[in-house]
Order: structure tokens, then C-alpha cells, then sequence
């Protein structure tokens, strides 16, 4: 039994109550923030898709405001080596994909991969749900406030290689963001930080939360970056 699953029998609650002064725009962005304003891409109508959650976590380090990460173990099969937020598929324990399902999902993946303390993270906002249309994955944002760190590392090699947290303000510095650039085609934001290319759904995610929340700086989108790039 993990930590989650001790700490929570029961519906999860959401609320902002007590939040930093400098996470509001967040919370305020959230509750207001249509899907189509976050990506072109949404859950199929009829339903479908494998339903999933990210944990979006905030918290303060010593350079303030950051966000944790991870980077997935390069012999994967699929995103190998590519930094993402602690998250995964829904499973039977975590409920009602509908309510708390994903709260729970979140939290639990996020224990999973990370190590870290359930106990002290609050969630304070879901954002509407996603979709990843090369994998199939119905992906809900949850976001989450690190009210009570605690010590993070990538508990299972063979998937996580490393977990890191990176400063907000390394984010919406402009020099270190770039539009990433696919063979295929793909173009999507890009952030160039702790030593890691962050693209694809992670990006965008942070890319809307960023413009939302009004903390964007305008940074040339003209820079592009292969998706090959490496520290």
C-alpha cells in the first residue's frame, strides 16, 4: 500500500485555500482557462482515449518559485529520455475517472516515480482534460502546491533517470525558450533548462500556464531548436 493510498480512502478534496500570493495567478488562470486556449488537441467527442494525470507541481526552492520534473529512462520504448511531469494511466484504485480519479492517479504516480510525500502537497486546480493523439492518452493537469517538501529521487532507474525541479524564472527567461522542431514537422514550444530539452506536451502545458498566469516574457519564436538537441 503506498502512501496515497493510506493518507486517502476517500473523495480527494481541491481547493486554493492558503496558497502563496505568488501561485494566485495560477489558480485564478485554472478556474477560467477554456481547453481549446490550452491545446488544438482534445479528448475525443463520444469518449475514448486511455484516461490519465499529470501532477503539475509547484513549489519554492532557493531560487524561489519552481516546478518539478522528471526525465524518463532512456531504454524505454516510448519518450525515452524525454523530461516530463510525474504522472501515468488511471488504474481501478484510484476511482471514478470522472471525480477524484485523476487526483488520486496523480498523486499516486508521482509517488511512485519520485519518492515524494503525498502528505505534503496540496492540490489546488485541474486543468481541462487533454489529449495526446500519438499515444491515445486522455491526459488531466492536476496542479498541485508543495506545501511540505519532501527528499525526490527517481525511485525505478529502469524508467526515471533523473527527477530535478527547475526555477519559474528559468522558464520564462527568454533565452531559454525556443520552438522545437520535428522531421515530421511537429512545432511546439521548447525550454532549454537544467541541462534538459522540455517539448511536447509537457512545453505546451507550461507554455499556457505561463502565458495565463501572466508571468510569459516575450522571447523570439523564431529560434528553433531540433529535436535532437542535447546538453
Amino acid at each position: 500500500m503506498t502512501r496515497t493510498d493510506e493518507m486517502y480512502d476517500g473523495e480527494l478534496a481541491v481547493t486554493s485555500d492558503g496558497l502563496p500570493d505568488w501561485l494566485l495567478p495560477v489558480a485564478e488562470a485554472a478556474r477560467t482557462v477554456a481547453p481549446e486556449q490550452l491545446s488544438r488537441y482534445l479528448p475525443p467527442d463520444g469518449g475514448g482515449g486511455r484516461q490519465s494525470a499529470v501532477l503539475v507541481l509547484f513549489g519554492e526552492g532557493p531560487q524561489g518559485p519552481e516546478l518539478l520534473l522528471m526525465e524518463r529512462a532512456s531504454s524505454l520504448r516510448s519518450h525515452a529520455g524525454q523530461p516530463s511531469f510525474p504522472g501515468g494511466a488511471l488504474d481501478p484504485v484510484d476511482g471514478d475517472p470522472a471525480t477524484s480519479g485523476p487526483l488520486r492517479a496523480a498523486l499516486r504516480e508521482a509517488e511512485e516515480e519520485t519518492g515524494l510525500d503525498p502528505a505534503g502537497v496540496q492540490l489546488f486546480a485541474v486543468l481541462p482534460r487533454l489529449y495526446i493523439p500519438v499515444s491515445g492518452f486522455v491526459v488531466a493537469p492536476v496542479l498541485g502546491w508543495w506545501r511540505e517538501p519532501s527528499p525526490v529521487a527517481a525511485v525505478d532507474p529502469a524508467e526515471t533517470a533523473r527527477v530535478f525541479t527547475v526555477p519559474v524564472a528559468d522558464l520564462t527567461n527568454p533565452a531559454n525558450r525556443a520552438t522545437a522542431v520535428h522531421p515530421s514537422g511537429f512545432r511546439g514550444p521548447a525550454f532549454l533548462v537544467a541541462s534538459a530539452l522540455v517539448w511536447g506536451f509537457t512545453a505546451g502545458v507550461i507554455d499556457r500556464i505561463l502565458h495565463f498566469a501572466g508571468w510569459e516574457r516575450p522571447w523570439d519564436r523564431g529560434k528553433q531548436v531540433p529535436l535532437d538537441w542535447g546538453p
